[in-house]
């Protein structure tokens, strides 16, 4: 490959099916999606003016209908560089917003003043999410949850993917009584579990039922999709569109219908899939714009973008005007500007189980979290399977176990906590047995976030009462640390603890940087390293490397099976020393919108170095059964006494706090 003009070339490679790319022997692309489920990578390539490159495509596909494409952009001409430009099919003027800030918090919490502030999701949300493609009867269900809680693996939330209606009765809302023979006692009897239930909806109506023709009548559909007789990929094929978000009339509809069908059943939270919206799956977005067009609102051209908005706006509103009381919780495949005010999170899609898709989710997370939205997730494990991994050999197995467990590590620390994905089961005891060291690293991470939840949930709530984001670029925190600020697979989570997620299968150490400008605790030994290094890190199977930062307060809880089993008492409050430190510890009721009335609390703790003190102020304000008094238990670390983790050791740093202030020399 040759070109009469030197520079950067940027191609873009499209694929489905097994793809490698070399360029002059050095491989740049090894990636692999299913045929339904395209992926695409932007691959550089330097170029001297008339001077041969060699490229070598290798290309597997995976089922008929796999393909592949590259496109190429040339070099930006020099007039062009360093420049940024807009164009707009239908733009009448445009709007600047700068906003101005000292740090990237600020920045943020400007943006949030012009989109909507982030509301407090449900403390339950904090917990684990246990999902699967999918459960297709009551009885799998109900027998997850049930092994979950025999097995005392903690789960909070269960989800209840797509298709539980009748095949041909997309959008109906209603269970299929072949497979769902008494919906209200299921949902009860995971109720009674302490666990809670989410649920699939998508924006999407088969024709042909009663629920099609009462939208239709009243021209809440879009008709191009129907006219031109696409059919879904369910059974035979289905004749379908989606309703028009962008109508109030509509976005009420949507809600009475989920109301009367679902919530009123005790269904907890809303999975609000293809909000895309995705009518019809990998066709160009001129193609997808037509079949929107007219929105309610006008031209799809200018609104295509906004239907998840849209969409979930209909379902927080609608629930709050049903029940004032309950958070709500949506989960949405695509996003836009302020969907954080209508208390939704975003997932990264249907990603591939694979090593280089789980090392993408590290700067995804980060980089949507810099976008102003603080609550994100991702698929653990990864949605779309390798058939290699269906019917495994025992090397491809060990693999299989290897990815989920890695996976899982990392994803006990970003803001939402969840595993889901096509088959094999995401069940920890479906991945391995209790003996392998799979499931015992992800039970451990898994009782770890249970343990780190007063941490977790004031993260959260300093996501509304002050604008924070929970899952951290390095920039954030270390901007004048270069090296730290240009790292895309490490991040913070909350102040303390930076997360280093291990992305290469076999690999036991871990080349990682400390950022400089304070010391660092490994998270598991206690031990103390000087920052502004690289280090490579112990990384065994079981574990993945977490440091602490010097000069750090971290509350933990007692062990838990889900978020509301017991209150936080005692508190067991790990302070990093070297450094001054403080936390204030968020609290309130937990699943009602009384904090927006005021009905929290907070407690400041702050350690100061020069006196090796811990200062406990006084509690400022008050909730529905909060706790009068609580003991506390202070773990004291220092560079030179490391402590491993154990929330139950031994120590002589004990305080009975009742709300007022109270200091404490540490030993």
């Amino acid at each position: 490959m040759s070109s009469g003009v030197s520079g950067l070339y940027q191609l873009q490679l499209k694929y489905a099916g097994y793809i490698k790319v070399w360029f002059d022997g050095k491989l740049v692309a090894d990636y692999w999606r299913q045929a339904w489920n395209a992926g695409s990578a932007v691959l550089d390539l330097n170029l001297e003016q008339n001077k041969k490159n060699k490229v070598k495509i290798e290309w597997i596909p995976d089922g008929t209908e796999s393909y592949i494409g590259l496109e190429v952009l040339p070099p930006a001409p020099e007039s062009h560089k360093n420049t940024f430009a807009l164009s707009s099919e239908s733009g009448a003027a445009l709007d600047y917003y700068f906003i101005q800030g000292e740090n990237a918090d600020q920045v943020i919490s400007g943006y949030r003043t012009v989109t909507g502030k982030a509301v407090l999701m449900p403390k339950w949300a904090m917990g684990f999410w246990q999902s699967r493609e999918r459960y297709k009867t009551q009885d799998e269900i109900l027998s997850a949850v049930k092994e979950f809680r025999s097995r005392k693996i903690p789960l909070d939330n269960i989800v209840l993917d797509w298709s539980y209606w009748k095949e041909p009765e997309w959008g109906s809302q209603e269970f299929d009584p072949a497979r769902f023979k008494d919906p209200d006692q299921m949902i009860k009897t995971i109720h009674d579990q302490n666990v809670n239930l989410m649920i699939s909806v998508w924006p999407k109506f088969n024709k042909g039922f009663d629920v099609y023709d009462e939208f239709d009548k009243n021209n809440y559909l879009y008709k191009r999709n129907i006219e031109d007789g696409r059919k879904d990929w369910i059974g035979k094929g289905y004749s379908n569109t989606f309703y028009d978000a962008f109508n109030p009339k509509g976005r009420e509809a949507l809600w009475n219908l989920m109301n009367k069908r679902l919530y009123s059943k005790g269904i907890d939270a809303w999975w609000m899939d293809a909000t895309e919206p995705d009518m019809h799956s990998n066709l160009p977005v001129e193609i997808r714009k037509e079949l929107m067009t007219p929105t309610y609102e006008g031209s799809a051209t200018t609104y295509f973008n906004a239907f998840p908005l849209v969409n979930a706006k209909g379902i927080y509103e609608g629930q709050r005007k049903t029940n004032p009381q309950d958070r709500v919780f949506i989960l949405t495949r695509s996003a836009y500007a302020g969907l954080q005010r209508y208390a939704a999170a975003a997932w990264s899609g249907d990603i591939a189980s694979r090593w280089e898709d789980m090392k993408a989710q590290i700067g995804a997370g980060i980089n949507f979290s810099l976008s102003g939205m603080p609550y994100w997730t991702m698929d653990i494990g990864g949605f779309s399977v390798e058939r290699r991994y269906e019917q495994p050999n025992e090397e491809n197995l060990e693999e299989w176990r290897a990815l989920n467990t890695r996976w899982f590590q990392f994803g006990a620390f970003v803001p939402l906590f969840r595993a889901h994905g096509q088959f094999p089961f995401r069940e920890i005891y479906n991945i391995a047995p209790e003996d392998h060291k799979a499931y015992q690293s992800m039970l451990y991470y898994n009782k770890l976030r249970y343990r780190l939840m007063p941490y977790v949930y004031t993260l959260a709530g300093m996501s509304y009462q002050n604008d924070y984001t929970m899952m951290r670029g390095l920039m954030m925190d270390f901007p004048k640390d270069l090296k730290a600020s240009n790292l895309n697979d490490a991040f913070m989570f909350g102040p303390s603890l930076l997360i280093n997620p291990v992305y290469n299968y076999k690999d036991t150490k871990r080349s990682l940087y400390l950022p400089e400008g304070q010391g660092w605790y490994d998270l598991y030994s206690g031990k103390y390293l000087k920052g502004g290094q690289q280090i490579n890190a112990d990384a065994p199977y079981e574990r993945m490397p977490v440091y602490v930062k010097e000069g750090s307060i971290i509350p933990t809880g007692p062990e838990l099976q889900y978020t509301s089993e017991k209150k936080a008492d005692p508190l067991t409050i790990f302070v990093y020393g070297g450094k001054d430190a403080s936390f204030t510890l968020y609290e309130d009721e937990g699943t009602n919108y009384n904090y927006e009335k005021g009905a929290f609390s907070t407690i400041t703790l702050k350690y100061t170095e020069a006196t090796k003190t811990l200062n406990i102020a006084d509690r400022k304000g008050s909730f529905k059964d909060m706790l009068p008094s609580r003991n506390i238990r202070v773990v004291y670390i220092t560079p030179n006494t490391a402590k491993a983790l154990d929330f139950d050791q031994k120590t002589e740093n004990l305080i009975k706090y009742s709300g007022k202030a109270t200091s404490l020399k540490l030993k």
